[in-house]
């Protein structure tokens, strides 16, 4: 068991990034360094944190536990449709087939909340092109799942929502693809809730990342994880939407929420720092989800990630000198 003292000291051994340029080329996201070459993609995931298009700092074993949690989902999903990944030579690191990524992010919503409930607050959540009903409540489930599509945007601005209609004809995928990545998308989401009720769990809502290669639709990036759905304590769930009351979250959310009720910040100026107590509690937070959904208790080493993901990827015969 990681006790907190151990994530406590794992704190100035996170990952913040990893430079192998021997790898291929690189290109850097908010949580994953990716190297390309060939038709191969080395994806090292991170520590860090982002939120609202920030990278905020990092978080003890974050990156393992997205790693490892999207390895987990993808055994369970295969059949449901092929998925990028190769090979995993490392906690943190996944080696997927290349694929040419969609424009716009897929996200699935299966109750009202986060973005979608301040869009809703606000009058612009016709952005993505469905009529919703007057008078809905935060936390609320909806009649059935729906796609709320969004752009990707570049570090630092923000992605935006977008209808099925303006994807179509601005052409970002073409119909017969897009028509089959929401079938898919749905398709993926109920197998998620039902994984996830039988754990215990609710998985409220999450984000795809899809693309193409060979003709073929692949899912890709990561799945099901903290970063990119969100998940609610199923135990006492209804009592607390029907009180009001905020629900109990194993996911991002969490900071969040720290940013906006704590600092007054959700996107504009400069993020507050991240104090230590504040970077351990989400860490346990991501720990806890991991155990909760995997069934296996999360057992790593203390000590340095770059380190480990260097040894690890030189025995699978990866070049990491220059």
């Amino acid at each position: 068991m990681m006790t907190d003292d151990l994530l406590r000291a794992q704190l100035p051994h996170t990952l913040r990034q990893l430079d192998l340029p021997a790898l291929g080329q690189l290109y850097r996201g908010k949580v994953r360094d990716n190297y390309s070459r060939g038709d191969r993609i080395v994806m090292v995931t991170t520590d860090r944190i982002s939120a609202f298009d920030h990278v905020l700092g990092t978080i003890p074993f974050k990156g393992e536990v997205l790693s490892r949690l999207t390895a987990f989902w993808f055994e369970r999903v295969k059949d449901l449709a092929p998925v990028h990944l190769v090979e995993v030579p490392d906690p943190s690191v996944m080696v997927v087939k290349r694929a040419a990524p969609f424009p716009v992010e897929i996200i699935v919503r299966g109750y009202i909340t986060g973005s979608l409930w301040r869009d809703y607050q606000a009058g612009k959540a016709g952005a993505y092109g469905i009529a919703w009903p007057a008078g809905l409540r935060k936390d609320q489930r909806l009649d059935q799942p729906v796609v709320t599509p969004s752009t990707k945007a570049e570090y630092g601005r923000h992605d935006e929502p977008i209808s099925e209609g303006e994807i179509l004809r601005q052409g970002l995928v073409a119909p017969a693809v897009w028509g089959e990545a929401k079938k898919v998308a749905l398709l993926l989401f109920a197998r998620g809730q039902e994984w996830a009720r039988s754990r215990g769990l609710i998985l409220v809502d999450t984000k795809y990342e899809m693309g193409t290669s060979e003709g073929r639709l692949l899912v890709i990036d990561e799945i099901h994880t903290p970063d990119s759905s969100r998940y609610w304590m199923a135990e006492g769930s209804e009592e607390r939407f029907e009180r009001g009351e905020e629900q109990r979250m194993l996911d991002k959310e969490n900071i969040r929420q720290w940013l906006i009720q704590k600092h007054g910040f959700s996107g504009q100026g400069t993020p507050p720092p991240l104090t230590d107590e504040v970077r351990v509690s989400l860490s346990r937070t991501y720990l806890n989800l991991f155990e909760r959904l995997t069934g296996e208790t999360f057992r790593s080493e203390v000590g340095s990630v770059e380190e480990r993901i260097k040894r690890n990827l030189a025995a699978a015969g990866y070049p990491v000198d220059s």
